[in-house]
């Protein structure tokens, strides 16, 4: 009986445990989209007042699921305000049921790293970068991405 309400306390008690989100600056994220890694990186520049932003999210989620196992990694970058942590992106990130890494990035002044993440990078969202240091292989997109689109475009990136 105790081992019955046990296994009942941490079935219903596991959807209170929310997606962590960590708060970063950009210097974080460069290092680590720069390791020497055959890790595939499907990165995506967010935020959730970005209607595309939020349509195109279940891509990335079905690209992760799709991929579990291998050396694919997407990591969602929210660029909402720090200050919208607890009030709005934490609580949608827990109403989308995203899986994937997210991190807010907080930095004040886009113009000081648009630039070191792609040359052709306007500051639009959303923007999608698809990276592998191993192979040098690297693709960015400045639109919202169809799940096709999605899917191929890491194929290339891994050939």
């Amino acid at each position: 009986m105790k081992a019955l309400l046990l296994a009942f306390a941490l079935l219903t008690a596991a959807p209170g445990f929310a997606q962590q989100v960590a708060v970063i600056k950009f210097p974080d994220l460069q290092k680590r989209l720069a390791r020497p890694t055959d890790t595939t990186y499907v990165v995506n520049f967010w935020a959730t007042w970005c209607a595309p932003c939020v349509k195109e999210l279940p891509h990335f989620e079905q690209l992760r699921a799709a991929n579990t196992g291998r050396k694919v990694k997407v990591l969602l970058v929210s660029m909402d305000y720090a200050s919208q942590l607890d009030k709005k992106v934490k609580p949608f990130v827990k109403q989308r049921g995203l899986k994937s890494e997210v991190v807010l990035l907080n930095e004040s002044d886009p113009n000081s790293f648009i630039d070191k993440v792609d040359a052709k990078w306007s500051g639009a969202l959303p923007f999608t970068l698809i990276v592998n240091n191993k192979t040098k292989r690297r693709l960015t997109f400045e639109k919202e991405l169809s799940q096709a689109e999605l899917t191929a475009a890491l194929q290339k990136v891994q050939q």
